[in-house]
């Protein structure tokens, strides 16, 4: 029979660096899990309909000036690059393929959900953040509140719309600027850019495009929320989950944006 000492009932017990270690797989199940939770509060009534307009003006509030202002210069880049390789094979008539191509698959919803993820989810993390270190979330469920239906779900919704339309004004604007600057600055027709934005890119683009402004939108939120529901030690846990919350993110939205890249191209193509 083996003996049972001290040092191996001690040696039972995880480490730090096991707690540390496990922490990744324990923030995925935390996540999968309130997943779970708010799609099935999603379809209780009542719906949340006055908190979901709040923080869809709060999203959009925080996200339109920079989405708008980031987009132009990026999409104004793609196309001076663009046209200087059109220009040296005389082909110059070309030059709106490459700013719709880039403005619709990739700059407009890309720009969208950074801003999104970087102003509105995080500024939305410290919210939920401040409520649980006041205790509020666990007066609600005292009161027999789900925070998961009254915070979570008009949250995480507002991200996913607003990330939608923002990202069709951000690719409008973005055109609108590469129309401009092509034509006054390069001196490309005028027709020739707007007949040729239709060359490469069509209706199935399009949908791909907002696909991937939803799906940005959906994590951005959905993360913003878990992070704020779990913070700890206070007001400094509260700054932790602001920054793990803009990380995290960007992490899953630029895998995100492969995987729906990846998949629009074999559907489309």
């Amino acid at each position: 029979m083996k003996r049972f000492t001290l040092r191996n009932t001690v040696e039972a017990f995880p480490t730090a660096a096991d707690v540390k270690a496990l922490k990744p797989l324990s923030v995925i199940g935390g996540l999968y899990a309130m997943t779970l939770d708010m799609f099935v509060s999603m379809v209780k009534p009542p719906f949340q309909g006055r908190e979901y307009l709040l923080q869809c003006w709060f999203v959009a509030r925080v996200s339109m000036v920079p989405a708008l202002t980031l987009s132009i210069p990026l999409v104004v880049l793609t196309s001076f690059t663009f046209n200087t390789l059109l220009g040296e094979f005389g082909a110059a008539d070309f030059s709106g393929t490459g700013a719709a191509l880039g403005a619709v698959n990739q700059i407009g919803p890309f720009v969208t959900v950074l801003v999104v993820a970087g102003a509105g989810a995080s500024a939305m993390c410290a919210d939920l953040g401040s409520r649980t270190i006041r205790e509020e979330v666990d007066a609600m469920r005292v009161l027999g509140l789900d925070p998961i239906h009254s915070l979570v779900v008009p949250r995480v919704l507002a991200t996913t719309t607003v990330a939608v339309l923002l990202s069709a004004v951000v690719t409008l604007t973005g055109l609108v600027g590469a129309f401009l600057f092509s034509v006054y600055f390069q001196h490309v027709t005028p027709g020739s850019f707007v007949a040729s934005m239709t060359l490469l890119t069509g209706l199935g683009d399009v949908l791909v495009s907002l696909v991937k402004a939803t799906l940005f939108g959906f994590v951005a939120g959905l993360i913003a929320c878990y992070q704020g529901l779990r913070v700890q030690k206070g007001a400094a846990g509260v700054g932790n989950a602001v920054n793990e919350t803009v990380v995290i993110a960007f992490l899953l939205l630029f895998v995100v944006n492969a995987i729906v890249t990846a998949v629009g191209f074999e559907v489309t193509k």
